[in-house]
């Protein structure tokens, strides 16, 4: 893995445009903007914009919106990961080529008697060694070598990938590139250093892991925040009709945000501009205070 320059620090956010920002996702950028800031690093935005499908007209530019008016502040333009798919196309056929990835026509049909793990279906290598031809998603190989790395937040983290989810797709049958290869590649074209979101994608890293190290990356360093849940339990999203972020009271609502991180605004505070709430979020950040926490319930 290529050395780090020394105190370098890029983090990011990056937001799907399936919708308006929710209180959920407005944590998870605080706590990625502050680790940033606290680190003297910068901070990029980046919209994740490669599912037309699920995506909502307006969604990627109120995103935005709703950034602004909050007072974040990222380095650089705005990345649309949609413009990169030149690079997500080069880089499915850099692992076809050596041997890394395969061409599967299984169907979810195909796959309905799949055993099941803690991950979901595990594929079972149906493909693995055909000759297929036509329309078909492309998967990258896997075995069980354990993926581990180190969470900032969660501890140590282990996976085997063959065993607990199987060969996993990186280009839809579609045509659309999978989640986890895109940002992996952009990821690296964007020299992130440091990834902090939510620990609903914990799992999702040793896959991602995986991917870098078949495609020569450096892999970044990762702390994986607690969700925020509703009452029921149900993590805030777009699938549990989560409200978008207040556009009146900001300043209540970033110092919502800040207590929610586990840290201590006084009351206060929520009387005052933004740019002042963050100056006191940068002095008093711990990213620390979060360790070992998995979900935080918002009762309202």
């Amino acid at each position: 893995m290529p050395a780090r320059e020394p105190n370098a620090y890029v983090g990011r956010f990056a937001p799907s445009p399936t919708g308006p920002l929710h209180f959920g996702s407005l944590v998870a950028a605080a706590a990625s903007f502050l680790e940033a800031r606290a680190n003297h690093g910068r901070w990029l935005l980046r919209i994740e914009d490669i599912d037309p499908p699920r995506e909502q007209r307006g969604a990627a530019q109120a995103i935005v919106e709703a950034l602004e008016r909050y007072g974040f502040e990222w380095d650089g333009d705005v990345y649309f990961q949609s413009a990169s798919r030149a690079a997500h196309d080069a880089a499915v056929a850099t692992l076809i080529e050596r041997g890394l990835a395969y061409a599967c026509h299984c169907s979810r049909s195909d796959l309905a008697d799949a055993l099941q793990g803690d991950l979901g279906s595990i594929y079972p290598g149906t493909c693995r060694d055909r000759q297929v031809s036509g329309e078909s998603a492309i998967r990258i190989r896997t075995n069980d070598s354990p993926i581990e790395f180190e969470d900032a937040l969660q501890g140590a983290i282990t996976q085997r990938l063959e065993s607990e989810s199987g060969d996993f797709v990186i280009r839809r049958r579609d045509g659309l590139i999978a989640y986890h290869l895109a940002v992996v590649v952009d990821d690296e074209n964007q020299g992130v250093t440091d990834v902090v979101r939510g620990i609903d994608l914990l799992d999702s890293t040793p896959r991602q892991i995986w991917l870098q190290r078949e495609l020569g990356f450096r892999t970044p360093r990762y702390a994986h925040i607690p969700i925020i849940t509703n009452s029921k339990g149900e993590k805030l999203s777009k699938s549990t009709a989560a409200a978008a972020i207040c556009e009146e009271d900001v300043p209540a609502t970033l110092v919502a945000t800040l207590r929610f991180l586990r840290l201590s605004p006084p009351d206060k505070l929520a009387r005052e501009h933004v740019s002042n709430i963050w100056s006191w979020a940068l002095e008093n950040w711990q990213l620390g205070k979060l360790s070992g926490q998995k979900t935080l319930v918002k009762t309202a």
